[in-house]
């Protein structure tokens, strides 16, 4: 064996630079792909999100419509304990709403409203005045919206003003 050293390879210093800048570049285009992949599994979240919540308000309309419908065909008796049960029934419609508010769902204005069919589903018209202007006259069934999502069309009658 001999007692001399290795040699070390001769690298030159262009190719140092360049191998460098190489290797610095796959590591930006690294790192942006993965802030990438972040930032679309955070919308994908907030967007399955939103369809779990306006799929869980689909579920609870039928029991608003109902209730709605209870509490406006309610008789008016003279009963007190008859009165204090409305009063109660009126109140967990009020808690109901509150919370649809706090989650962001609110009910589609449409009596007195101009037709917009992105936000009403025309039932019936009436025709006897005419004019250009088509207006909301009577609500049928409630609307709501999540956002800017409509969760279900307002049912509603028609008239051209």
């Amino acid at each position: 064996m001999s007692n001399s050293k290795p040699k070390k390879p001769i690298v030159n210093a262009e190719d140092l630079q360049n191998q460098i800048k190489e290797l610095t570049d796959n590591l930006l285009r690294e790192r942006a792909d993965a802030m990438n992949v972040r930032r679309r599994a955070e919308e994908d979240r907030i967007k399955l999100s939103g369809y779990f919540k306006a799929s869980t308000i689909k579920e609870l309309l039928p029991f608003l419509d109902n209730l709605d419908r209870a509490l406006a065909h309610a008789p008016k008796l003279e009963d007190k304990s008859y009165q204090e049960w409305i009063k109660g029934i009126e109140g967990v419609h009020k808690q109901l709403f509150q919370i649809l508010d706090q989650i962001g769902v609110e009910k589609i204005k449409t009596v007195g409203e101009e037709f917009n069919p992105e936000l009403h589903e025309a039932v019936s018209m009436d025709d006897s005045k005419p004019g250009s202007k088509e207006v909301v006259t009577e609500e049928l069934a409630s609307g709501y919206r999540l956002g800017d999502e409509v969760i279900r069309h307002a049912m509603v009658r028609v008239a051209t003003q």
